[in-house]
């Protein structure tokens, strides 16, 4: 006898696919026309093809943003992931203090962009004084730190929910057997945090790619440009009424975030893949 299969479930998802095409694939495509054109206004376009795309990546302002903003992600990624791990490993799973540990990690993610390089500038500005804005290094390792203080949070929140699903019974198991702290976060944590963390890295590398209310809060770019980063670049051109060239930039961003999506994507693959081999 052969089973009929009811798509009537579809139904309900038609609503979501429609304002997905509204907020992000309508705009996309509009976004994509503009970047092959001059606009000197909306009613007047002139066809200019590659000439944005061309403009861009051939100037050496796109790739020194670009350089930065692959430096500042990189640097990001070694600081919160391996400090988000090691707060997530030492919360205590079963007590009291879980919920106050779980807040407390919750604060930095519930300040508003535009208030965090307010809220540091003047932090900053009582504890050192104001003259640091004006090299590039502290300026550098301020907004580091201002990151590392949102964000890391994230990080945290997302090792955390994968190691409370682990049985205790696996970490008695690995007493009996002697397994160092060491082994035992090896082989027994860090396995079931692979998946979190490459969400994580997926999420923090896109967030700090394309930072961008942040630095420009915190020191607008400066000083003479050390701090510019991509998305500062293309509100730059936003600004200034330069479509064309700004939304060149916006599909050049956008597909390298594409790019390392799907790369993080195989590798979100191949770790189910190994775990169901396991």
């Amino acid at each position: 006898m052969v089973q009929s299969t009811n798509n009537k479930a579809w139904f309900f998802v038609i609503p979501a696919l429609l304002l997905l095409g509204f907020v992000a694939v309508f705009p996309l495509i509009m976004v994509m026309n503009y970047s092959f054109h001059e606009i000197f206004y909306q009613e007047s376009k002139v066809w200019v093809g590659l000439e944005w795309y061309s403009e861009v990546l051939g100037s050496s302002r796109f790739w020194e943003t670009f350089g930065r903003s692959l430096l500042f992600s990189t640097i990001i990624l070694i600081v919160e992931i391996p400090l988000g791990m090691a707060i997530a490993l030492s919360m205590p799973k079963k007590s009291v203090l879980v919920a106050v540990c779980l807040v407390s990690m919750s604060l930095p993610l519930l300040v508003p962009w535009n208030m965090i390089a307010m809220i540091w500038k003047v932090f900053l500005a009582m504890a050192v004084g104001s003259g640091w804005t004006l090299k590039a290094f502290p300026t550098w390792v301020a907004i580091v730190l201002m990151d590392v203080w949102h964000w890391t949070s994230l990080v945290v929140l997302l090792c955390y929910s994968s190691l409370t699903t682990i049985p205790t019974a696996f970490y008695r198991s690995a007493a009996i057997d002697g397994a160092s702290r060491w082994n035992m976060f090896r082989y027994v944590e860090l396995p079931k945090m692979r998946g979190v963390l490459l969400m994580a890295i997926l999420l923090r590398f896109i967030d700090s790619f394309m930072v961008y209310a942040e630095p420009f809060g915190f020191n607008a770019g400066g000083p003479r440009s050390s701090t510019t980063f991509l998305a500062m670049e293309l509100a730059q051109d936003v600004i200034s009424y330069n479509y064309g060239p700004a939304a060149a930039r916006s599909v050049i961003y956008f597909i390298i975030i594409v790019i390392v999506s799907w790369t993080f994507k195989k590798a979100l693959a191949a770790h189910e893949s190994r775990k169901q081999i396991e």
